[in-house]
């Protein structure tokens, strides 16, 4: 399969060629408005020409070979003329003609299936069907069936969507430059992965941008997401499908915190991709990571505006965006002092009052100044860019500008405006060209600015890239283990667990407590029965053999009143663990992309609070220990107002344990629920004081 010959054809053919509006001829317009139109040939079996060029009368009768064939035409026609297309040596195909797989109906699916397999026979990359179509800026072809103001959009981000209006209302954004915009519709053949992967490599896309709905191999998107990550590709992803509505109700707590989609989430967040929650979120990202010339070396951000107004909503949204707004040096100060009019107070963020927007030497002196402090790696511009210009200040600011960009000292920059307004094109065009991307107003503005600063602190050097792609299998059965196998699992990998037997009458309930040590905890042994405490499956600070007896004919009655069908081996008994801090940490198995460990407060807490972090597993200590800092409950865990503090390293190592457990069980276990895990004081270690695994059957 040639993405070459789909994306970068040497020749092409517009099979349904017209003059019309429509498919066809739209394509036409677009092909004589932004493609190189010597190598392409338009077909019509009754057309003589189309606006005024020679038209064939079918494939065959182009007089050199094709690389690429766009079918304008209906879905009947579309594998005669494959194969009429294949036998001109055509390696791709765009194929807009809809009625296959998105109409939901056995004869649609059956078509795609058809198609798919034609497209292996013949050895075509496709595009499509019931898509848009595409258009490669760079070499300047055209594939694409919609219409849009004809102007230069050449760039550097490559977009790929699975809507096709999606993509066109990008293109229609006075801001955006493309390498490549792709409208890939059903992605039957080509996928949204194989896109993906071929942009990361090209040269001219300096980031991607993607509208996802779906990700059908898993092992593709892996190994393009590494790429990128091992590339500092940025990579900006509008996933739908946030919805949870729909999924089954899990067993453990742990399936309930990491469905679907966080698991999307916290993938992302591992190859360090960039999920945005909107279009206009797409669009401000990836127009800020395509127009610096350069990323920021550090995080720290300078905002520099004209106002006291301006200067408070961005000291504001920049803290509700987590953006850090390093203190200026005092040098830094010292020469602010001098250049700006005695009424203004240097500060970061700063108003440097309107005064000095009307002197290009002085206002590039002040950005230089800023830009020279060593905490700064950003500056932003507070400053409304309207379309109509009334206040000459701009000029006198865009010189200012101009002149730090030429001097060779510049840091990057961004300009955010305040309001919602048409960029006047001549300045917007200027600041582009000066490495300037003009943001769109605070709330999208700071979101990606947030999402630059996530960026330049990932190090894919620690993270573990990969993933623990599970088997396809055709089980679909689940099996829950019983507390003591569960326990034998996880003493495997280094989970600490209290000593425990399963007995099965209440003088062996009194032996073994009595061996164990006062006091223990005896809990109902049954793979039937996950919530053992809300039938009266548990009795705690047992301190006698006779207390055992009674806890044991007790915890068997409940049983068989509550849960008369259950399958039960007995009665658990533990010696009971000391408090200490409650964690849960646990394993949900995703069907494409494997096991994700989860970190959060445990016991009742867990679903109180909802206070996790997730991480697609493999991975080791270091990221374990980056988990738990990421939770809002990690200062218990530094000994938090004068409280002993936990012993975070055994807690870390635990985590890596059940990493590397649900790693090399992945064809194996579905969900694992540890909860609560004891954490004591530093150096005194963790134990697991309850455990739920649920299998495969």
């Amino acid at each position: 399969m040639s993405m070459e010959k789909l994306l970068s054809p040497k020749t092409v053919a517009i099979v349904g060629a017209s003059e019309k509006e429509g498919f066809g001829g739209d394509t036409c317009r677009n092909v004589l408005s932004y493609a190189n139109p010597d190598n392409v040939y338009f077909v019509n079996p009754k057309r003589d020409e189309v606006f005024g060029r020679p038209c064939c009368h079918s494939i065959a009768d182009i007089p050199v070979d094709i690389d690429l064939v766009v079918l304008c035409t209906p879905q009947k026609t579309i594998e005669p003329l494959l194969r009429e297309a294949a036998a001109k040596g055509a390696g791709g195909a765009v194929v807009y003609a809809s009625g296959y797989s998105e109409v939901g109906t056995p004869e649609g699916v059956a078509a795609e299936e058809s198609l798919k397999a034609l497209c292996a026979e013949l050895d075509i990359s496709l595009m499509g069907p019931n898509c848009a179509g595409f258009i490669n800026y760079i070499d300047r072809v055209v594939g694409f069936a919609f219409i849009s103001d004809e102007r230069d959009r050449t760039g550097s981000v490559g977009f790929v969507s699975q809507s096709g209006q999606l993509c066109l209302s990008f293109m229609d954004n006075k801001s955006m430059r493309f390498s490549y915009s792709i409208s890939s519709g059903n992605s039957s053949v080509v996928t949204m992965e194989d896109y993906l992967d071929y942009l990361i490599d090209d040269a001219h896309t300096k980031v991607v941008g993607l509208y996802l709905e779906g990700v059908t191999q898993p092992e593709k998107f892996e190994k393009a997401l590494r790429k990128a990550a091992q590339m500092r590709k940025p990579v900006v992803v509008l996933k739908a499908g946030r919805s949870e509505k729909g999924s089954k109700v899990a067993a453990s707590h742990t399936g309930s915190l990491s469905g679907a989609d966080v698991i999307y989430d916290a993938l992302f967040q591992k190859f360090g991709v960039i999920r945005v929650n909107d279009a206009e979120e797409l669009l401000a990202t990836t127009q800020l990571f395509a127009t610096l010339p350069t990323l920021p070396r550090q995080a720290g951000l300078a905002s520099i505006n004209l106002s006291g107004g301006e200067t408070g909503i961005c000291a504001d949204m920049g803290e509700m965006a987590g953006i850090e707004y390093p203190d200026f040096e005092e040098e830094t100060l010292e020469k602010l002092r001098a250049l700006l009019p005695s009424y203004a107070s240097p500060a970061n963020p700063l108003d440097t009052t309107a005064t000095i927007s009307y002197d290009a030497e002085v206002y590039a002196s002040v950005l230089q100044t800023v830009m020279d402090d060593p905490n700064v790696g950003l500056v932003v511009i507070g400053y409304t860019l309207l379309h109509e210009i009334a206040d000459p200040c701009i000029h006198h600011m865009a010189r200012g500008i101009e002149s730090v960009v030429k001097n060779g000292r510049a840091k990057p920059m961004v300009m955010l405006p305040f309001f919602e307004n048409s960029r006047n094109p001549e300045y917007l065009d200027k600041l582009n060209g000066l490495g300037v991307p003009v943001l769109p107003p605070p709330t999208y503005g700071f979101a990606a600015l947030r999402h630059l600063v996530d960026f330049i602190g990932y190090d894919p050097d620690e993270n573990t890239l990969e993933l623990a792609i599970p088997e396809k299998t055709e089980a679909t059965g689940r099996r829950t283990l019983s507390e003591f196998e569960s326990a034998s699992i996880l003493r495997e990998y280094g989970v600490r667990t209290p000593e425990g037997s399963v007995v099965d009458t209440p003088e062996a309930a009194a032996k073994t407590a009595d061996s164990l040590g006062y006091p223990v905890v005896m809990k109902i042994a049954s793979a039937d029965i996950a919530h053992k405490s809300d039938m009266g499956g548990v009795a705690l600070n047992i301190k006698s053999a006779d207390e055992a007896r009674e806890a044991f004919e007790r915890i068997m009655g409940n049983a068989r009143t509550h849960a008369p069908d259950a399958r039960v081996d007995g009665v658990y008994i533990q010696k009971m663990l000391p408090p200490g801090v409650e964690v849960i940490i646990g394993v949900n198995s995703d069907p494409q992309f494997g096991p994700a460990v989860l970190v959060g407060l445990g016991g009742i807490f867990v679903e109180i609070f909802r206070d996790t972090s997730l991480r697609p597993a493999p991975f080791g200590k270091d990221e374990a220990r980056r988990m738990l800092k990421r939770l809002k409950a990690f200062p218990l865990f530094n000994g938090y107002r004068g409280q002993e503090a936990l012993d975070v390293e055994a807690l870390a190592e635990t985590i890596a344990g059940v990493a590397r457990l649900a790693a090399e069980r992945r064809n194996e276990i579905v969900e694992l629920d540890i909860n609560p895990v004891f954490v004591y004081g530093k150096g005194k270690g963790i134990c697991a004081a309850d455990a739920l695994v649920v299998v495969k059957d």
